[in-house]
């Protein structure tokens, strides 16, 4: 098979899309299984490659149980890698051009109520912890954003952090008052570990030991915090809830979808759909009672 249009079209996402490393790693690992897929079918060549091979993988993937969201995020890398082929002219037709994409079933994303959050925030917090909650739920960060944010990236005086999202999107965010005094606080922590490390590090996230926050910690730190509201959540629950919270205050739709930094404004009108199905849930709760 072609590797060299597969190293040629992620190059060409890294460095003129700007996806991030993550992104580019999942589109390198659905592609590659799709081309290994055509090799064993005795096709090496992405000019060989018609819509009947397409329809038998997506089928053997089904076959396997991988779930639909899975095989429509295949769909989508197969999808962007047909398209840079025929912009380059390495074929001349583009196979997945009438590609039916499955239909998913609408899932709306996992929320917590303002008591949970406060229950999460009279737990037992150091310094770190409390900092971090705060930007995921204050701020409705991704936790790439948080773990890449910098010392640089962060605005006290006018309380606004400046963070990098999907595609290397550039957006301000402002923050309230109780991430601004956790803030201080994190800060003259962060001051005894750079001393203590001498670290010239700009990353404003550093352990006690001295290295980097990461994804998997936030990731385990998070998990952890839901144990004590009995509920399984993620750093994106966070974000989902911060979102969420905002439109239930009257937040303009056009706004959340700023400070989220979604592309489309449809990503963000899912929300609205959690916002009714609570307004539902109260409302029979309510006259349930009566």
């Amino acid at each position: 098979m072609d590797i060299q249009y597969l190293s040629e079209y992620l190059e060409f996402i890294e460095v003129e899309k700007g996806l991030s490393a993550n992104t580019v790693n999942a589109y390198r690992r659905d592609l590659t299984g799709f081309l290994d897929f055509c090799a064993d079918k005795g096709i090496f060549g992405v000019e060989y490659i018609g819509r009947n091979h397409l329809n038998s993988y997506i089928m053997k993937l089904r076959s396997e149980n991988i779930n639909s969201r899975s095989i429509v995020r295949k769909i989508a890398s197969m999808r962007g890698f047909f398209k840079w082929l025929c912009a380059n002219e390495y074929i001349s037709n583009n196979p997945i051009s009438a590609l039916e994409q499955p239909k998913l079933p609408k899932k709306l994303p996992k929320v917590i109520t303002f008591q949970e959050i406060n229950e999460i925030f009279r737990s037992d917090l150091n310094t770190m912890d409390s900092l971090i909650v705060e930007l995921l739920y204050d701020c409705g960060l991704r936790v790439s954003e948080l773990v890449n944010l910098k010392i640089s990236d962060i605005d006290l005086k006018s309380r606004y952090v400046k963070c990098f999202g999907k595609g290397s999107k550039e957006r301000l965010i402002p923050f309230g008052k109780k991430a601004k005094e956790s803030l201080n606080k994190y800060l003259k922590v962060r001051d005894v570990l750079v001393s203590k490390y001498n670290l010239s590090a700009k990353r404003l996230f550093i352990k006690e030991t001295g290295k980097f926050l990461t994804r998997q910690d936030v990731y385990n730190f998070v998990r952890k915090l839901g144990e004590k509201i009995h509920k399984q959540i993620s750093p994106h629950t966070l974000r989902h809830t911060f979102a969420t919270h905002l439109l239930e205050n009257g937040a303009d739709l056009r706004v959340v979808q700023e400070l989220l930094g979604h592309s489309d404004v449809s990503t963000t009108q899912l929300y609205t759909h959690i916002t009714k199905k609570r307004l539902k849930e109260v409302y029979f709760a309510i006259n349930n009672k009566s």
